[in-house]
Protein backbone atom coordinates (compact mmCIF):
# COMPACT_ATOMS: atom_id res chain seq x y z
CA UNK A 1 0.00 0.00 0.00
CA UNK A 2 1.36 3.50 -1.09
CA UNK A 3 2.10 5.68 2.19
CA UNK A 4 0.68 9.16 1.57
CA UNK A 5 3.74 11.92 1.27
CA UNK A 6 2.03 13.69 4.17
CA UNK A 7 2.80 10.82 6.92
CA UNK A 8 5.85 9.85 5.13
CA UNK A 9 6.63 13.85 6.09
CA UNK A 10 5.31 13.08 9.42
CA UNK A 11 6.93 10.31 10.44
CA UNK A 12 10.29 12.11 9.64
CA UNK A 13 9.73 13.70 12.89
CA UNK A 14 7.65 11.53 14.85
CA UNK A 15 9.11 8.27 14.11
CA UNK A 16 7.25 5.25 14.94
CA UNK A 17 4.58 7.23 17.48
CA UNK A 18 1.12 6.76 17.56
CA UNK A 19 -0.02 9.22 14.90
CA UNK A 20 -4.30 10.00 14.42
CA UNK A 21 -5.31 10.12 11.22
CA UNK A 22 -8.69 9.63 9.09
CA UNK A 23 -9.92 7.22 7.23
CA UNK A 24 -13.13 6.68 4.71
CA UNK A 25 -14.34 3.41 3.74
CA UNK A 26 -16.95 3.27 0.77
CA UNK A 27 -19.94 1.42 0.58
CA UNK A 28 -20.97 0.93 -3.16
CA UNK A 29 -24.29 -0.63 -3.73
CA UNK A 30 -25.30 -1.46 -7.16
CA UNK A 31 -28.58 -3.05 -7.76
CA UNK A 32 -28.62 -5.55 -4.96
CA UNK A 33 -24.91 -5.83 -4.46
CA UNK A 34 -21.77 -4.50 -3.01
CA UNK A 35 -18.71 -3.71 -4.20
CA UNK A 36 -15.88 -5.37 -2.15
CA UNK A 37 -12.01 -6.18 -3.01
CA UNK A 38 -9.41 -8.76 -1.98
CA UNK A 39 -6.96 -6.60 -0.05
CA UNK A 40 -3.08 -6.87 -1.83
CA UNK A 41 -1.65 -6.68 1.54
CA UNK A 42 -2.86 -9.27 3.64
CA UNK A 43 -5.89 -11.28 1.79
CA UNK A 44 -8.80 -9.86 3.59
CA UNK A 45 -12.10 -8.84 1.55
CA UNK A 46 -13.23 -5.50 2.85
CA UNK A 47 -14.84 -2.29 1.00
CA UNK A 48 -12.48 0.26 -0.51
CA UNK A 49 -11.04 2.23 2.11
CA UNK A 50 -8.60 5.46 2.21
CA UNK A 51 -6.76 8.00 4.06
CA UNK A 52 -8.18 11.68 3.82
CA UNK A 53 -5.17 13.87 2.16
CA UNK A 54 -4.97 17.37 4.23
CA UNK A 55 -7.73 20.06 3.35
CA UNK A 56 -9.76 17.30 1.16
CA UNK A 57 -13.24 17.01 1.86
CA UNK A 58 -13.84 13.07 3.14
CA UNK A 59 -16.99 12.41 1.24
CA UNK A 60 -14.34 13.11 -2.11
CA UNK A 61 -12.01 10.89 -0.43
CA UNK A 62 -14.35 8.11 -0.67
CA UNK A 63 -14.87 8.71 -4.21
CA UNK A 64 -10.93 9.32 -4.83
CA UNK A 65 -10.46 6.12 -3.25
CA UNK A 66 -13.13 4.00 -5.48
CA UNK A 67 -11.84 5.12 -8.45
CA UNK A 68 -8.33 5.02 -7.56
CA UNK A 69 -8.48 1.80 -6.03
CA UNK A 70 -11.28 -0.05 -7.98
CA UNK A 71 -12.02 2.09 -11.01
CA UNK A 72 -15.91 3.13 -10.53
CA UNK A 73 -17.12 6.10 -10.04
CA UNK A 74 -18.96 6.64 -7.15
CA UNK A 75 -22.07 9.17 -5.82
CA UNK A 76 -21.62 9.50 -1.87
CA UNK A 77 -24.74 9.72 -1.12
CA UNK A 78 -24.57 9.83 3.21
CA UNK A 79 -22.02 9.46 6.31
CA UNK A 80 -23.27 6.06 7.78
CA UNK A 81 -20.92 5.27 10.80
CA UNK A 82 -18.29 6.95 12.76
CA UNK A 83 -16.25 4.94 14.32
CA UNK A 84 -12.44 4.56 16.10
CA UNK A 85 -10.58 1.95 14.73
CA UNK A 86 -8.33 -0.25 17.05
CA UNK A 87 -4.94 1.03 17.09
CA UNK A 88 -2.80 -0.83 14.27
CA UNK A 89 0.75 -1.07 14.80
CA UNK A 90 2.89 -1.84 11.29
CA UNK A 91 5.67 -4.45 10.87
CA UNK A 92 8.24 -1.15 10.59
CA UNK A 93 6.67 -0.37 14.02
CA UNK A 94 4.34 2.23 12.84
CA UNK A 95 1.22 3.29 15.02
CA UNK A 96 -1.77 4.47 13.98
CA UNK A 97 -5.40 5.94 15.26
CA UNK A 98 -7.76 5.75 12.65
CA UNK A 99 -10.95 7.75 13.21
CA UNK A 100 -12.77 5.95 10.11
CA UNK A 101 -16.03 7.71 8.39
CA UNK A 102 -17.89 5.09 6.39
CA UNK A 103 -19.93 6.42 3.73
CA UNK A 104 -23.01 4.73 1.90
CA UNK A 105 -22.20 4.97 -2.11
CA UNK A 106 -24.13 4.38 -5.22
CA UNK A 107 -22.33 3.20 -8.48
CA UNK A 108 -22.68 5.54 -11.09
CA UNK A 109 -19.99 3.95 -13.82
CA UNK A 110 -17.27 1.97 -14.46
CA UNK A 111 -16.06 -2.22 -14.25
CA UNK A 112 -14.54 -2.46 -11.07
CA UNK A 113 -10.89 -3.79 -11.34
CA UNK A 114 -7.73 -3.49 -9.45
CA UNK A 115 -6.88 0.02 -10.55
CA UNK A 116 -3.63 0.68 -8.29
CA UNK A 117 -2.57 -2.86 -6.97
CA UNK A 118 -3.75 -1.99 -3.55
CA UNK A 119 -6.51 -5.10 -4.51
CA UNK A 120 -5.70 -7.88 -6.24
CA UNK A 121 -9.53 -9.13 -7.34
CA UNK A 122 -12.71 -6.48 -7.02
CA UNK A 123 -15.93 -7.13 -8.14
CA UNK A 124 -19.94 -6.62 -6.94
CA UNK A 125 -20.91 -9.39 -4.76
CA UNK A 126 -24.54 -10.51 -3.76
CA UNK A 127 -25.51 -9.43 0.24
CA UNK A 128 -26.08 -13.22 1.06
CA UNK A 129 -22.81 -14.44 0.19
CA UNK A 130 -20.18 -12.32 2.04
CA UNK A 131 -18.78 -15.57 4.05
CA UNK A 132 -15.43 -14.00 3.61
CA UNK A 133 -15.63 -10.40 4.93
CA UNK A 134 -15.05 -9.90 8.87
CA UNK A 135 -17.86 -9.07 11.05
CA UNK A 136 -16.63 -5.21 11.54
CA UNK A 137 -17.35 -4.96 7.73
CA UNK A 138 -20.38 -6.93 7.53
CA UNK A 139 -21.43 -4.61 10.04
CA UNK A 140 -20.53 -0.98 8.39
CA UNK A 141 -22.50 -2.55 5.80
CA UNK A 142 -25.34 -3.10 7.00
CA UNK A 143 -25.82 0.36 8.45
CA UNK A 144 -24.84 1.78 5.15
CA UNK A 145 -27.97 -0.29 3.35
CA UNK A 146 -30.04 1.89 4.79
CA UNK A 147 -30.70 5.33 2.28
CA UNK A 148 -31.62 7.58 4.98
CA UNK A 149 -30.75 6.76 8.25
CA UNK A 150 -28.71 8.29 10.37
CA UNK A 151 -25.37 8.56 10.85
CA UNK A 152 -24.44 5.98 13.73
CA UNK A 153 -21.39 6.86 16.33
CA UNK A 154 -20.14 5.53 19.86
CA UNK A 155 -19.37 7.39 22.79
CA UNK A 156 -20.81 10.80 23.71
CA UNK A 157 -23.81 9.95 25.60
CA UNK A 158 -24.83 10.56 29.25
CA UNK A 159 -23.96 7.77 31.49
CA UNK A 160 -27.03 7.08 33.49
Amino acid sequence: MATPEFVLALREHIGTAPLSLVGVTAIVFRDEKVLLGKRADNGAWQAVSGIVEPGEEPADAAARECLGEAGVVVSVDRLALVQQMPRVTYDNGDQVDYLDLVFRCTWVSGDPHPADGELTEVGFYDLAAMGDVDDAHVRSIALAMAEDDPATFRGGRVKR
